[in-house]
This record gives structure tokens, C-alpha cells and sequence, in this order.
């Protein structure tokens, strides 16, 4: 047993029970747009209005910020899923370098996050869909979501890519179709549309500092997902490859899908308009090009973005679960594989994430609560979890296996200590505001107890 302070080097991959494994379905062209489309979701369609209002046009320097530190957290991932391409992705290699605690705590904290999120995106559906059919039940549609979903889940993971491959391309079709249009209407040569010029840019921090630190949290959290693509490249034709390749092209879509489109819309609409946050930013900015039928439009592409991340998180979750129970780390029956696919990880993924529903029905103001809470800072001791794990398993390939390092870490091990640092600020920066203060705090003692059980089993063990 090696103790929680060296490297395992012993490169133990999750097998699954009794011969059978995952199988590789997933095709290039399916990671390729699962890569492409993991970036454009709903947070960024809807989301983004709160941290405009909030920063004003210095919510381009907020999604730069942040894009900066994700770019740096997915080649650090891409390095180690690279060298080892795992289903349990960050959770197998926290395990691998700082011991089998890291892994228990980074995977089942995250799968807690991907059930809660499959919950609330299948709400956030099922809103959109009763505003077009008023009178009918949410949770009968989040029920419908559900039921189709997991059922593709179940059946093959190549429905799991086709599924994410057409969502993804009508959303960065809808993306791109929205910056030609804005950057049209910016040059003046939009027909119909004054260009806006800069005016709507001169008040650049109209809240100062403490602006652009609401946005800058806002922002953080909107690049979530991101990571699906290391867990799926397990499953692809080729891994080392497709991790390779999607991590690559990760800083283009960053800087275009997230910087360039926040850049267009405070350019194009005030920030201080009441559009951007009621409408979303989105739809208000198409209102200001006077196109018509543009709410109910974006409404059909923030239901394909919400649509995409319940299919994804189903995904993701049962993967991870599946990973850590393989590798010891949880009840055995839910490493069971057939057909390829891990079902009854897949079916406990989605009852738990319809019990999250039901909760937010039930009992709103407590226990729904204080679960948003508890995953309000996941994604950044995820983050931290990835950093630790690169510097520690870096050396060790370079010293073992440097033929492994198909990706590298730009300059190691100075970015990897920077990603760190700018991970602390956010920390810092999550306990001065007191919304996120108490995220921080529920997020901390869900992690902490985790952390206990995980060592605790760990001890066990040995």
C-alpha cells in the first residue's frame, strides 16, 4: 500500500468485474464536437447576464482571467489523461499521484456535482418547455428529459456522442451565427442596424473593483464541463489521441465561444440595460439588432444547451462512479458492465439526480439549499486536486516514461504553481462576498468529510 505522501506508480487502472469493459465507441468526430460543444453552455447563454450587470464592460477582462486559468487547469489534464487515459480521468490520477484518498474525495464530490447539475439543468428544460405549453407540469417534463436520456445512456455510448454531436453543433452553430452578426452590426455594415461604435463601452468599471470580482466568480463557474472530454476520450477509437487533439484547440474556443462573444454584446447593448439580465444578454443583444423572433429563438438554443448538459452530466457521473468503484472506492455493483456500459451506475446517477428535482419541489428553502450550496465550489477543489497531481506525476513520467508526454505542460512546473495561486485568489475572493462565502463554507465540509471517509478507508486497507 503506498502512503497518501509518494506517487503510486503502480498505474492501476479501474477493471471492470467478471471480463467485462467499457467499450470504445466514440468515434473522433464525436469527441471532437463533445470538445467543441462542452465549452457552450447554458451558464454562459443565461448566466453570463448576472456578471454583465454586475462588472459592465470589464466582464471581458473577467472571462479572459478566468479562461486563462482554465486553459492552464485543461493542459495540465490533458498531460496526465494523455499518459494514462482513465474514465475516472482527474479522480484515477489525484489517486495515482498524492494517494487513494485524493482520488476518493476529487471523484465523489464530483459526481455529487454532476447529479445535482443533471437535476437542475432538467428544471431549467422543463421552464422553458411549460413557457410554450403553460399548464402542463415541470417535473412530468423533467421526468420525459430523464427517462430519454438515460435510456440513450443505457443502450450504447455511441448514442451518448450522437446525441452530444448534434446538440454541440447547433449550439456552435448558433454561437458563430451570433459573433457574424454582432461583429457586422459593430463594423456598421448590418443592414438595417447604427453601428454603436465604442459608446456603450466608456464606463468600463461602473462598480469598480468589487464589480468585476462578482464577475469574475461568475465567470469561473460558467467554464464547467470542460473535463467530460478527458472522461469520454476513454472510451474514443483512439485516446491519446483525441485527448491530445481537444486540448489543443481548447485555448481557440475559449478565447472565441467565451471573450469573443462577451466582447460583442457589451459593445452592442448597455450594460446597464435590464434586458441582459431578464432576457439574457443573448436575446437582448439580438433585440438591439432589431432581428425578428430572437427571444423564442435563443430559447430553442439555451434548451439544446440545457438539453446537452443533462445528456453529458448522465454521462459524465456514471463514468466516474463506475471508475471509482472499480478501483475499490464504493459499492461493487455499480462497476458492473454490460453491453459495453456501466447501467447501473447510469440508473443510480439519474434517480439521484431526480431526487435533487423532487427536493427543489419538497423542500426548497432548506435541504434543496443548502445541496446548491454544498456544490457551489466543487469545481474548484477539482481544479486544485488536477494541479497537485500534474506537478507530482510530471516528474515521474519524465523520469520513467517520457515517451508518455504527448501533451505537455507549458512552462512546468512555473504555470502549474501560477494556475495554483490564481486558484487560491479565487478562494479568497469567494470568502469576501458573502453569497459565495457560504458556498465556500458547505463546499469546504462536504470536502473535509470526504476527505475523512477516503483516508479513513484508505487506513482500512493498508
Amino acid at each position: 500500500m503506498h502512503s497518501s505522501t509518494t506517487p503510486d506508480t503502480s498505474s492501476r487502472e479501474p477493471q471492470a468485474p467478471e471480463g467485462a469493459a467499457l467499450s470504445h465507441g466514440l468515434k473522433q468526430r464525436h469527441l471532437s464536437m463533445i470538445a467543441l460543444g462542452g465549452v457552450i453552455g447554458a451558464g454562459l447563454f443565461v448566466g453570463s447576464g448576472a456578471g454583465i450587470a454586475a462588472a459592465g464592460p470589464s466582464i471581458v477582462v473577467a472571462y479572459t482571467l478566468s479562461g486563462l486559468l482554465v486553459m492552464l487547469v485543461m493542459r495540465m489534464l490533458g498531460e496526465m489523461s494523455a499518459a494514462y487515459p482513465s474514465s475516472g480521468s482527474f479522480s484515477a490520477h489525484a489517486e495515482r499521484a498524492i494517494g487513494p484518498w485524493a482520488g476518493f474525495t476529487a471523484g465523489w464530490s464530483f459526481w455529487v456535482l454532476l447529479c445535482t447539475a443533471v437535476g437542475l439543468e432538467g428544471i431549467g428544460a422543463a421552464k422553458i418547455v411549460t413557457g410554450w405549453l403553460p399548464g402542463t407540469p415541470e417535473w412530468a417534463w423533467v421526468a420525459l428529459f430523464m427517462v430519454v436520456f438515460c435510456g440513450a445512456n443505457l443502450a450504447a455510448v455511441k448514442n451518448f456522442g450522437e446525441f452530444e454531436f448534434w446538440f454541440a453543433a447547433l449550439k456552435v452553430g448558433a454561437i458563430s451565427l451570433f459573433l457574424v452578426l454582432g461583429v457586422l452590426a459593430i463594423a456598421g455594415v448590418l443592414p438595417g442596424s447604427d453601428s454603436p461604435g465604442t459608446s456603450n463601452l466608456t464606463d468600463f468599471l461602473p462598480n469598480g473593483g468589487e464589480g468585476l470580482v462578482v464577475g469574475l466568480l461568475a465567470s469561473v463557474f460558467a467554464y464547467g464541463g470542460l473535463e467530460t472530454v478527458t472522461i469520454a476520450a476513454a472510451e474514443s477509437e483512439n485516446p491519446v489521441q483525441g485527448v491530445a487533439r481537444a486540448v489543443r484547440t481548447a485555448m481557440w474556443r475559449i478565447a472565441l465561444f467565451y471573450i469573443g462573444s462577451m466582447a460583442v454584446i457589451v459593445t452592442l447593448v448597455p450594460w446597464d440595460s435590464k434586458a441582459v439580465v431578464e432576457k439574457g444578454p443573448y436575446v437582448a443583444a439580438l433585440d438591439e439588432l432589431g432581428i425578428p423572433g430572437a427571444g423564442q429563438l435563443m430559447n430553442v438554443v439555451v434548451l439544446v444547451a440545457l438539453l446537452s448538459a443533462m445528456n453529458a452530466n448522465i454521462y459524465g457521473s456514471s463514468r466516474i462512479a463506475y471508475s471509482l468503484v472499480a478501483r475499490g472506492q464504493g459499492p461493487k455493483v455499480l462497476a458492473k458492465v454490460s453491453g459495453g456500459v456501466p447501467r447501473i451506475a447510469v440508473l443510480v446517477s439519474c434517480v439521484v439526480g431526480f431526487v435533487c428535482v423532487l427536493l427543489s419541489y419538497w423542500r426548497p428553502n432548506d435541504v434543496f439549499s443548502w445541496l446548491l450550496n454544498m456544490i457551489g465550489a466543487v469545481i474548484l477543489v477539482v481544479w486544485i486536486f488536477i494541479a497537485v497531481a500534474q506537478l507530482r506525476l510530471r516528474r515521474q513520467l519524465e523520469r520513467e516514461t517520457p515517451g508518455k508526454l504527448v501533451v505537455r505542460m507549458w512552462a512546468y512546473p512555473w504555470l502549474t504553481w501560477v494556475a495554483l495561486a490564481g486558484m487560491a485568489a479565487v478562494f479568497v475572493l469567494m470568502a469576501r462576498e458573502p453569497d459565495t462565502r457560504v458556498q465556500l463554507y458547505s463546499t469546504g465540509g462536504m470536502t473535509l468529510a470526504l476527505a475523512a471517509a477516503g483516508y479513513a478507508w484508505q487506513r482500512a486497507r493498508r
